[in-house]
């Protein structure tokens, strides 16, 4: 089930999101941030979004939040986050909340949605990333020091969603 994050929700984001800054392969986040920090850098209020996926046992299972890539004249491109809790990957939960952050991209009028830093070595992701259509713009190299792989290179994808967020009314 994929919905709406309440703050209660943070209860179960929390750990994930510590685990995966932990494992220093995929996120440039600070360690031991307290539960208010990590409310604050993913449960962003609006115009962005954070959903949660819960199995119909109520095992979490992963978040995204989405929003504005930039404010001003750069919210019309979307980018977005997503962690997966480490007993659901694999078992397309990462799919599904890609497929609602770029249905509710669609739906909120933006033209593109801009990964600013997916790591390299992220293969899983890329991959899927790439399945879902997105392109490999440019690797910033070395940008990301990788606990199991040293310093690898940082991909800055892109997908154009069409919309028509910001445009220009002249």
């Amino acid at each position: 089930m994929l919905r709406d994050a309440r703050a209660e929700d943070l209860a179960d984001i929390a750990p994930v999101f510590r685990a995966i800054v932990e494992d220093g392969e995929t996120y440039a986040y600070p360690q031991n941030l307290s539960d208010e920090q990590i409310a604050a850098l993913w449960m962003e209020p609006p115009p962005s979004r954070c959903i949660v996926a819960y199995a119909v046992d109520g095992t979490f299972l992963g978040t995204a939040k989405t929003g504005p890539n930039r404010p001003g004249r750069g919210d019309h491109i979307a980018t977005a986050s997503f962690m997966v809790a480490p007993l659901a990957q694999g078992r397309g939960v990462g799919r599904a909340l890609a497929d609602e952050v770029l249905r509710w991209a669609r739906e909120e009028g933006y033209t593109a949605m801009q990964f600013n830093a997916v790591v390299e070595t992220n293969t899983s992701a890329v991959a899927l990333w790439q399945q879902l259509g997105f392109r490999i713009l440019a690797t910033v190299p070395r940008a990301f020091r990788s606990t199991r792989h040293g310093k690898v290179g940082l991909h800055i994808m892109y997908l154009e969603v069409s919309g028509s967020r910001g445009a220009s009314t002249s």
